[in-house]
């Protein structure tokens, strides 16, 4: 059997290419069809003089540890656990079939490693709200707030 000339190998590497195109397009339309993707995020403040607002001397926590519990419309209980970046962000991502989507969250912050602040503020204790987004979109969390023992001496 002869080998391809040049031109037939340009035209089988055109082939080649076009249905990849057209499998990538095809996969892309219809992304596991029924599945549903929901996100959770929020972020975890240092209260640096403990006074409720956020100002210039306050800081995010990086590696501050959150638990967000949501229960499926099934009824199924899921526990997730999460770190906050160097942005004091966390997420909690999860893709599911849409009839085990989630129905109701919990999300709590765990613990601060962070040595100067880590005593939690009064109002950061957790916040439960119900997901009804739809797929692809996320939830926002209000930020969880943590302190110092004490505040400097500045703050007073």
């Amino acid at each position: 059997m002869a080998s391809p000339t040049p031109q037939q190998q340009i035209m089988m590497s055109r082939k080649l290419l076009l249905a990849a195109v057209v499998f990538l397009i095809a996969a892309a339309s219809f992304p596991g069809v029924g599945a549903w993707t929901g996100e959770i995020h929020g972020r975890v403040v240092c209260d640096v003089c403990g006074d409720s607002s956020i100002g210039p001397e306050d800081h995010v926590l990086e590696g501050a540890e959150v638990a967000v519990l949501c229960i499926t419309k099934p009824g199924e209980v899921v526990n997730y656990q999460a770190f906050t970046n160097a942005k004091g962000v966390y997420t909690v991502a999860e893709t599911m079939p849409e009839s085990d989507r989630w129905d109701a969250c919990l999300a709590r912050p765990i613990s601060s490693f962070h040595e100067r602040c880590n005593q939690l503020g009064p109002s950061s204790k957790g916040l439960k709200f119900s997901y009804n987004k739809p797929s692809g979109y996320s939830h926002s969390v209000r930020p969880f707030v943590y302190r110092p023992s004490s505040a400097p001496t500045y703050c007073l």
